[in-house]
């Protein structure tokens, strides 16, 4: 028995050592040489990364955000910005599993989200936001459009695209205001899809992460001049989708630590 344990955990030992090889070579080896800001903390991935580097170019230290689709609130891409004193709002129909009425920094809006109401949720706070992140496993690019059509402009918008379909591959799931994520390939739209629908409003794709090739970073053209770096082709800021890892990076999360970020 004692060895089975012993030889369970090298083989783990090693599978984390060849994952945290592989999630390298995914960000060092990108054609896009942003991808290398990727580094890993409340996000999924490596998105905490690429967010802190771009908001120190464009210059903004403290500032407001939204996120649509949270999940419980342990893990997500404003988590990052709560750490650095942002503000802002979530959005989701998850419940969460930390309470956050009595923060001065974070309002939670518990409420189904579709392209019919997004517009009337984000009016609970005033003002734009320097950050909109949105994660729904679904009619995602409508709800952008929507967003951005009636006005909102942050600085930087982060979304989950279908990285399934290659950079030259127009893909959406056709609009459902019921949709529900089956786990399977039928979500949100591919990254062709979105650069199409940011570039009507002026927006330009920066990176997508590199280890796992879940979310599309775009910031307003205006600003591409600082990130010098960044290839103009799809096909060079495109990442392959590397979803299922096989550990976890880094320590499991508290929710004292979180409940600290919020207050």
């Amino acid at each position: 028995m004692f060895g089975s344990k012993k030889i369970k955990k090298s083989l783990d030992e090693l599978r984390e050592i060849l994952n945290y090889q592989n999630i390298w070579n995914r960000q060092n080896k990108h054609p896009n040489p942003f991808c290398k800001f990727g580094s890993f903390g409340f996000s999924q991935t490596d998105e905490d990364g690429l967010t802190i580097e771009i908001l120190k170019r464009l210059k903004i230290e403290k500032g407001t955000f939204c996120e649509v689709g949270v999940g419980d609130g342990t893990q997500n891409n404003s988590l990052i910005l709560l750490a650095m004193g942002w503000k802002g709002i979530w959005i989701g129909n998850q419940s969460l599993i930390i309470d956050t009425t009595k923060s001065k920094r974070l309002k939670y809006i518990k409420s189904w989200v579709t392209r019919e109401n997004i517009v009337d949720l984000l009016n609970n706070v005033d003002g734009n936001f320097d950050v909109l992140s949105i994660d729904l496993d679904g009619n995602d690019i409508y709800l952008i459009d929507r967003i951005l059509y009636k006005g909102y402009t942050p600085k930087l918008f982060i979304t989950e695209y279908n990285a399934k379909f290659p950079p030259n591959i127009n893909f959406k799931i056709d609009y459902n205001k019921n949709h529900f994520w089956a786990n399977d390939d039928y979500f949100g739209a591919s990254l062709k899809a979105y650069v199409e629908i940011f570039k009507k409003y002026k927006y330009e794709l920066v990176c997508c992460n590199a280890a796992s090739g879940t979310n599309a970073f775009f910031i307003k053209e205006e600003y591409m001049n600082i990130f010098p770096e960044v290839p103009k082709e799809i096909e060079k800021k495109y990442s392959s989708p590397y979803y299922f890892l096989p550990h976890k990076i880094g320590h499991k999360v508290s929710l004292k630590t979180i409940n600290k970020l919020i207050k």
